[in-house]
C-alpha cells in the first residue's frame, strides 16, 4: 500500500468507544492524500443537513500516503469537517 497501513482509527466521544477498520486498496488508490480521502468519508457518512456543531458532524484527522517518509513536506495531515461558518466541506 506504499505508505498507507489500509486501517482506519474510529474514535467516538460520546459512547466512548475505539475500533480499527480495513479501508480497501482501491479507495485509498483513488482517494489519493488526507484530502481525498476526508472528502470521501466525510461525503458517504454525513447527512446534508447535519448541524455543523452537532455531535453527528465528524472531524476527520487524516495523512497522505507518503507522511513519515524523507519526502519533504511529507509530514502534513489534514483536518476535514462540515464548516460552521459555511455550512458546507472544509479542510484545513
Amino acid at each position: 500500500m506504499y505508505g498507507h497501513t489500509g486501517k482506519i482509527l474510529r474514535v467516538n466521544l460520546t459512547k466512548n468507544k475505539i475500533a480499527k477498520e480495513e479501508i480497501s486498496e482501491e479507495i485509498l488508490r483513488f482517494y489519493i492524500g488526507g484530502k481525498g480521502l476526508g472528502a470521501k468519508i466525510l461525503y458517504d457518512e454525513l447527512k446534508p443537513n447535519v448541524d455543523p456543531l452537532s455531535p453527528e458532524n465528524k472531524l476527520i484527522f487524516s495523512v497522505g500516503p507518503v507522511n513519515g517518509t524523507n519526502i519533504p513536506l511529507s509530514s502534513r495531515y489534514c483536518v476535514t469537517f462540515k464548516s460552521p461558518l459555511t455550512g458546507g466541506y472544509a479542510v484545513s
